[in-house]
């Protein structure tokens, strides 16, 4: 596939697993689980399409408010997958970055993400980031609070204290379930991005449906501010 007018960085944002779950009549934590299990599906897809960076937002630093049963679900299921999904990265040369604070975080799972990071951190086939346990105004914060310790605060110091700051600006934001709006994502990153919309669930999202993004976005004429 031609990687002209191809993004660099596809953010994800993660939505719909839970509606998806009961417009099926499964639990609402099967949603969850269908839900991670496609994001293999769909990074394969959009390295495989050129793009060097995708971003998938798992988990805010507001969905610590969900019910107890859900948040532990979740975390037993990053404990699960994350391990094996950084192995089989590892395998198709494909790195692992995990952006966000580790404040609430269980021990046992900061020390699986750091050792998914470690595992994979000479790969070059492309780069999946998980935003987990992230808050877009949160990171910005954090960054300027970074920046301001070694003087002036600038565009530019303010880019280089950023979770991550390895990670290039968002071409391309794509969210699910038909909703329209950013809940925080990638705010620093996401100053020129460009938007698409999709009215199914993220379970339900499929190559396909990446051909047709890509599509879209090369159809787009992307003027940064000229």
């Amino acid at each position: 596939m031609s990687t002209e007018n191809t993004p660099v960085h596809i953010g994800f944002i993660v939505d719909g697993n839970r509606r998806w779950a009961r417009e099926n009549n499964l639990p609402t934590l099967e949603g969850h689980k269908k839900g991670f299990s496609e994001i293999e599906t769909i990074a394969e897809k959009v390295f495989n399409s050129g793009v060097k960076f995708a971003s998938f937002y798992v988990f805010s630093t507001e969905n610590w408010q969900r019910s107890k049963e859900e948040v532990s679900y979740l975390m037993q299921l990053l404990r699960a997958g994350i391990g094996r999904l950084s192995k089989k990265m590892f395998k198709n040369n494909i790195k692992c970055l995990v952006l966000g604070g580790e404040k609430n975080v269980p021990e046992d799972l900061l020390k699986s993400i750091k050792e998914a990071e470690e595992l994979t951190k000479d790969c070059t086939g492309g780069t999946a980031c998980f935003c987990f346990n992230y808050g877009g105004q949160q990171e910005i914060v954090d960054a300027a609070n970074k920046a301001a310790k070694d003087g002036e605060i600038t565009i530019e110091s303010l880019s280089q204290n950023l979770y991550k700051p390895e990670v290039p600006p968002v071409d391309l934001i794509v969210r699910t379930s038909g909703e329209e709006r950013i809940s925080g994502f990638m705010l620093w990153r996401a100053a020129y991005s460009e938007f698409i919309f999709l009215k199914k669930y993220w379970p339900d999202i499929t190559p396909d449906d990446i051909d047709e993004i890509l599509k879209e976005y090369k159809n787009r004429q992307r003027r940064f501010g000229k």
